[in-house]
């Protein structure tokens, strides 16, 4: 089939055969990138180029394989020569009560953004390899990723995450098993090193255990409540609270505790509406409106470890993440 000649049905065939692989890419995409609005850019011109070079593909390869050959391509074009996102933590340290300072937003470029989960999480499958996907795609792992450098990057995730076999990614990228194998190493390395393990020995949280739902039950109710008593029993000793797009970030229950019950005071009388977010919990955070109602402050995902609240990560560009993930910008 060309492109050129293709009828009608060809073409709704080969549409619905490369929409089926949309989820998995956009992961993937978003894992080289760090951003879901660059991950479904890259989508998008992967099933252009799919549709526009079909002709050309002779079968030798699955068509998940080469749906990931010209994703991965797509990927490294737009890493060229731009600087990695990052974290509040990767810029500098921790802010304390004595310099609380917000400073100037920084542009959008410079961060690690959230993904909804429906964008990269396939629907059913595999528990394990579900598991696996929803851990790749946490905060902290995704910004670890942006340390590596963009082809030790797709070789762990293709290695470490989507489980792809050391001589199926030599063939992707055009080189040896040997400099697989060795790129692999280093990027565990430079993991290792940002104190983020590889995907394969993450310990997952099951997201319907009965004990994570009772924590973020109590995490919504002292929110709500701005109780920070209640909340600061909630957070582990070495908590962070960042808010994206500025720099500024907090550690430890105190200091959390001491910037909410000060400059953060304007969030009392929240409401937390619960969204799937970064394989994670998260939350549409509203702020009470002095006109009436609440209106849309930030998108909160939630890290959790050990059996407590690690990090607090509140994404403040409302105008572009809450219609992205389906939120409203006011409720009455």
């Amino acid at each position: 089939m060309t492109s050129s000649v293709a009828t009608s049905d060809q073409r709704g065939e080969l549409g619905a055969l490369l929409d089926r692989h949309r989820v998995e890419l956009t992961g993937y995409c978003y894992r080289m990138l760090g951003s879901a609005f660059e991950a479904e850019d890259a989508v998008q011109e992967t099933m252009l180029r799919a549709w526009r070079y079909y002709d050309r593909y002779d079968g030798r390869a699955s068509l998940r394989s080469w749906l990931y050959r010209i994703a991965t391509n797509v990927s490294l074009d737009a890493l060229e020569g731009r600087k990695r996102r990052a974290r509040p933590m990767d810029l500098g340290p921790a802010q304390t009560a004595d310099n609380f300072a917000l400073g100037e937003p920084l542009p959008d470029a410079v961060w690690v953004q959230p993904v909804l989960d429906g964008q990269v999480l396939p629907a059913s499958g595999d528990p394990a390899e579900v598991a696996v996907a929803r851990e790749s795609i946490r905060l902290a792992f995704v910004a670890a990723l942006q340390h590596l450098p963009p082809r030790q990057r797709a070789v762990l995730i293709l290695r470490e995450v989507l489980r792809w076999r050391a001589s199926e990614v030599a063939e992707l990228l055009g080189t040896s098993v040997a400099s697989v194998n060795s790129a692999l190493q280093r990027a565990r390395a430079t993991l290792e090193a940002s104190d983020v393990t590889s995907a394969d020995s993450v310990q997952t949280v099951r997201m319907d255990d009965e004990e994570l739902q009772k924590l973020l039950a109590r995490y919504v109710d002292a929110f709500e409540r701005y109780d920070m008593d209640a909340l600061v029993a909630l957070l582990h000793e070495d908590a962070t609270l960042s808010m994206p797009p500025y720099a500024l970030w907090v550690h430890g229950p105190a200091e959390i505790a001491t910037w909410m019950s000060g400059p953060g005071i304007g969030c009392a009388g929240s409401l937390l509406v619960p969204v799937g977010v970064n394989g994670s919990p998260a939350f549409g955070q509203y702020r009470r409106d002095p006109a009436g109602g609440h209106v849309a402050f930030a998108l909160q995902v939630i890290e959790i470890a050990d059996g407590a609240v690690t990090a607090i990560n509140a994404f403040l560009d409302t105008e572009k993440m809450f219609p992205f993930a389906g939120l409203p910008l006011r409720r009455d």
